[in-house]
């Protein structure tokens, strides 16, 4: 087991890693939108959250030397599914052309309140 970390990602707020690789897998934490700057949420409505939340996984991604090429499923945690659209739109942006498999769920709260929290498995050969 390796343990991902990465300064361009937000440091963990709690007792987790930003990810974990195990067995040719990159398991993420959930990322929420903090500013990896400041560890302060980022101003703004779903479309900028989800934004923010994007490039904190790109960042951890890329501590393992992946992009969003290898990853393999995501799941969504929506605080309203009244976001779903607007999620969507900055998630396909972030994908292109790939897509990987994906659950969205709709959750009664999130962390520090905010709107999204998304995590990722990705492949790191194959």
């Amino acid at each position: 087991m390796k343990f991902v970390a990465s300064a361009e990602a937000p440091q963990a707020i709690g007792p987790y890693s930003q990810g974990v690789v195990v067995n040719g897998l990159l398991f993420t934490a959930g990322q929420i939108p903090l500013d990896p700057a400041s560890m302060t949420v980022v101003d703004g409505d779903i479309t900028a959250q989800t934004e923010r939340v994007m490039l904190n996984l790109e960042a951890v991604l890329a501590g393992a030397g992946l992009t969003l090429e290898r990853v393999v499923k995501t799941t969504v945690f929506l605080q309203d599914m009244a976001d779903f659209g607007a999620m969507n739109e900055v998630y396909a942006r972030h994908f292109g052309a790939h897509r990987p498999a994906r659950s969205t769920v709709a959750v009664g709260g999130l962390p520090r309140g905010v709107r999204v929290e998304i995590e990722m498995i990705a492949a790191l050969a194959g």
